[in-house]
């Protein structure tokens, strides 16, 4: 018997002279979030697990297929962004038609609200957030969240809504809410609840300010999930300084048992170690700067840089920390290793003397 169930499509015209020129870059983007892409004439087709888009450079169409509101809204994010990336300076008027092109609400915002503030270190603070509907935190492999965050000079911001485009519409300055990138530390779906750890650090981060001051009551929204999936493996070699220990330490709390491999965390001192419930073979090893300022300790690249990878057999190497040991590390993976897009990830979540970023 037929499914009668019909999935859901639509389809943008691109006003792109040079769409062919864009398309390796846009292919290669689309393929590190995990999808399937093959060649059919002037038409590429990519296959995600949650829908398939393809774009036909001869009539300068792009579509998307899924079957949920959810895999849909993914397809049409990914894509638009993609598009705008690579053919920003075409100036791409991205408007989509047929199936949801009218909603305006984002399919990946949530407004949460605090339930919940503790202490895992002295410079660690863990926050329980409550939400609606956060089964698509779940999917599509990414670990982290755009963060909306109220400010002294926008106490009561508006939340943007959909574009035409697929991809989030702001409100103006005077309304608008600060966004940080943040690693949902843990996600219970059944429950409604997620975990975010929060550096707290001297400075002018928007993050640390609003955490020192959070309170159960207290909103604020997120949109997600962010970030490209990463690639499961048989065998791993992990980096992360105080930034991105949430996520490290979720991976090695998620992983498959089987899988092995060395991490490396760097922190500033003995007393910034947290419980991590490693369920995986992975070694995990606590590097301490004991006095050097964060940024300038080259201790946690080096480590990474010394793992001789295993012969054969699926590796891949995750690394999350300041911008400068980020590159470090991505050139030797790249570089000296000619290790691909695929099997490495080496990623800037904070840089010395800047705000934003991921973490703040």
């Amino acid at each position: 018997m037929e499914s009668s169930v019909r999935e859901l499509a639509c389809e943008a015209r691109l006003n792109l002279q040079r769409l062919p020129d864009y398309m390796d870059s846009i292919t290669d983007r689309l393929q590190s979030f995990e999808a399937d892409a093959s060649h059919d004439g002037q038409r590429i087709d990519f296959r995600f697990a949650f829908g398939g888009a393809s774009f036909d450079m001869e009539r300068l169409v792009m579509r998307a297929n899924a079957a949920d509101r959810d895999g849909l809204a993914r397809i049409k994010d990914l894509l638009a962004t993609a598009v705008q990336v690579y053919a920003r300076d075409e100036n791409p008027e991205i408007v989509w038609t047929g199936d949801l092109s009218s909603e305006t609400s984002l399919a990946q915002f949530r407004e949460m609200t605090v339930t919940d503030v503790r202490d895992l270190t002295a410079h660690m603070r863990r926050i329980r957030f409550a939400g609606e509907d956060l089964s698509r935190f779940a999917k599509f492999g990414g670990m982290h969240i755009r963060m909306l965050f109220p400010t002294k000079d926008v106490p009561d911001p508006l939340w943007p809504v959909l574009g035409a485009s697929g991809l989030p519409v702001w409100p103006a300055d005077d309304r608008r809410p600060v966004a940080r990138v943040y690693t949902i530390r843990s996600l219970d779906v059944t429950k409604g609840i997620i975990d975010v750890d929060f550096l707290v650090h001297p400075g002018e981060s928007v993050g640390s300010t609003w955490v020192m001051q959070a309170t159960p009551g207290m909103r604020l929204g997120i949109m997600g999930p962010v970030g490209r999936p990463v690639r499961q493996a048989g065998w791993y070699v992990m980096g992360a300084d105080e930034t991105g220990l949430p996520a490290l330490a979720r991976m090695l709390e998620t992983l498959p048992a089987a899988t092995k491999g060395v991490a490396f965390v760097e922190i500033a001192d003995e007393g910034e170690k947290q419980a991590i419930d490693n369920a995986t073979g992975i070694e995990l090893h606590w590097l301490t700067r004991d006095g050097v300022p964060a940024g300038e300790d080259n201790r946690l690249a080096n480590a990474v840089r010394s793992v001789t990878w295993p012969q054969g057999g699926s590796g891949f190497g995750w690394f999350a920390a300041e911008a400068a040991a980020a590159k470090v590390v991505r050139e030797y993976w790249r570089g000296t290793l000619s290790l691909g897009r695929d099997e490495t990830l080496a990623a800037a979540y904070w840089r010395r003397g800047a705000a934003g970023l991921m973490a703040g």
